[in-house]
Formats: C-alpha cells, sequence, structure tokens
C-alpha cells in the first residue's frame, strides 16, 4: 500500500481475489463496520479510481483506495511550543509529554494542552487533519502518548488498545523500599465519594490490574525505582494501587506522597510498544526521562 496525495492506494494481491470490499476492508484491514459506512457515505472509498460498491468483488490487480488523508479541521486550537517528536509518519504520531499540561482541552478555545502543540506541529508542516489522541495521562505525568493521524489508523489503534495489544511501561519513584520487589497489584478501583478527584480501591470498582518490577532502591533518599505494565486503564492507576500498598509516588500529595523531593508525582510514561496499523512494524518507543526524575534516580 502507498500513498497517493489524499488517498491510500492498496493492490489487491491474489490471495485476497474474490472477496467483496467490504469484507476486504473487515477481514484484511480491520476497518470497523460503521467506519466503512461512513466512507461509503462520503465516497471515500474507490475501485480502479471509480467509487467502490462494497459488495462487488475485487480481483487481483485490483487498486483499492481509501480517502484517508482529507484535509480537516484541528479539533483545537493551534498553540506554539515546542514539541518533542518520538515517532511520526502518515499513519501515526507519538510524541514525549511534559509534566504540568493536560493532553487534551476539557472546553472549547481551551489552550495549554498538548493537543493545542500536536495541532501547531500539524500546521507548521501544512498538515491539516484532526488531533487524535489514542490515550491519555494525568496532567502532572510525563511520556509517549500517540496519536492517530487518519480514521483508520484511529480505529485499528482503538481496537489494539482495547485488546491490550499496545504495550505500555511506566517508571516512576515510590516512597520507601517497596517489598517483595516483584508483582502485581490486582485490586478494583473506584472513585473516592470524599473527594471530587481522588479515586480509592473498592471492591465496587472497575478491576484494575498492576505488574510491576523494582529496579533499585536508594537508601539515601528512601525511593524505589520501579518500572510497571498496566493491564487495565483505569484513573490514576498507578497512584492508587502503589499508595494502597503503602508505597505512594514521591511527589503525590493526593495519595500521600512527600513533595520534599519532587514537586510532581514521579511517573513516566517510558516506552510504548505496538504493531503498526498498517505495516504491521512491530515499534517499541522509547521517551526519555525528564530532569526532575533524572536526578532523583
Amino acid at each position: 500500500m502507498k500513498r497517493n496525495g489524499e488517498w491510500l492506494e492498496i493492490m489487491i494481491p491474489t490471495d485476497w481475489a474474490n472477496q467483496t470490499v467490504f469484507h476486504t476492508l473487515t477481514t484484511q484491514l480491520g476497518v470497523s463496520k460503521a467506519t466503512i459506512q461512513k466512507w461509503n457515505s462520503a465516497t471515500a472509498i474507490k475501485r480502479n479510481n471509480e467509487k467502490a460498491d462494497v459488495n462487488h468483488r475485487v480481483q487481483p490487480g485490483d487498486c483499492l483506495s481509501l480517502h484517508l488523508f482529507k484535509k480537516e479541521g484541528y479539533g483545537v486550537l493551534p498553540e506554539k511550543k515546542t514539541l518533542s517528536i518520538l515517532y511520526e509518519d502518515d499513519h501515526l504520531l507519538i510524541v514525549n509529554k511534559p509534566a504540568g499540561i493536560d493532553t487534551h482541552p476539557n472546553q472549547e478555545n481551551q489552550l495549554g494542552t498538548l493537543a493545542n502543540i500536536v495541532a501547531y506541529h500539524y500546521q507548521q508542516h501544512n498538515i491539516h487533519i484532526r488531533v487524535r489522541h489514542i490515550h491519555r495521562l494525568d496532567k502532572d505525568t510525563s511520556g509517549a502518548i500517540i496519536f492517530a493521524k487518519h480514521d483508520l489508523s484511529h480505529s485499528l489503534l482503538d481496537q489494539a488498545l482495547q485488546a491490550k495489544k499496545i504495550k505500555r511501561t511506566y517508571l516512576a519513584l515510590a516512597e520507601g523500599n517497596v517489598s517483595p520487589s516483584k508483582g502485581t497489584i490486582n485490586k478494583a478501583i473506584g472513585k473516592d465519594r470524599h473527594h471530587a478527584t481522588r479515586r480509592r480501591v473498592s471492591p465496587n470498582g472497575q478491576q484494575a490490574i498492576t505488574h510491576y518490577q523494582v529496579e533499585e532502591y536508594k537508601p539515601n533518599t528512601n525511593l524505589s525505582t520501579i518500572s510497571l505494565q498496566l493491564e487495565t486503564g483505569r484513573t490514576h492507576q498507578i497512584r492508587v494501587h502503589l499508595s494502597f500498598i503503602g508505597h505512594p509516588l514521591a511527589g503525590d500529595l493526593l495519595y500521600g506522597g512527600k513533595t520534599n523531593k519532587i514537586k510532581r508525582q514521579a511517573l513516566h510514561s517510558s516506552k510504548v510498544s505496538l504493531d503498526h496499523p498498517l505495516s504491521n512494524e512491530k515499534l517499541t518507543v522509547e521517551a526519555p526521562l525528564p530532569k526532575d526524575m533524572l536526578i532523583l534516580m
């Protein structure tokens, strides 16, 4: 497959022959039924440069074209700030979010978020597409975040996230000497009725599973460096789970951490691993540690 202007062109191989256009898109590319219906209504699917009938069968050598790269509004206001890009191609963008900013706006015309900076990056490179984040990080958590650059990659990356095929590794600094040095925290998380934003371990909450490994303990700072992987993506999951076992994140005042060493929760999304949504190439992208955590480590 290759890009041709605003279209993605797919040459039909022999082993895809005699499938309908609809079946080709769902089975070979993983496109959802709703997305195909939307594309079909917008004449965004062509076969050999003519509007495709999704019930017609494709033949070897046919060219199936998808209007993926059409011009769109950004959805947020562009804001001129430096963006730390870890990976980018026509289909996705992975950036290193600094601590202290939200992932996306929570109200119309809001500025100061990562999405605003991504929009400015698109604007500067004459890319006219909507800003589509695949997942979020808390305001004071730093690290890798994935953005999709069109409908198809958005749909496929969402599916991969739901199927737990996107692996996110975090590095954290926790108070005290965490023991045992390796384990799994399987405790449901729900809202705290006594606090608007805080979460807590609750038997009536949603299932939450965190795997952790202590990488190092430093007696002079009384901090453990921990790597973590999530099986679920609950709000504040790592923060709640580490606090629950008596080792809150350094700097995480909301969950019992101390702020004498670092002024925000010491949590960083250090690595994302995934299969590329279009090429299926295995991608592993690492986000460098921010200075405040690097100094303590």
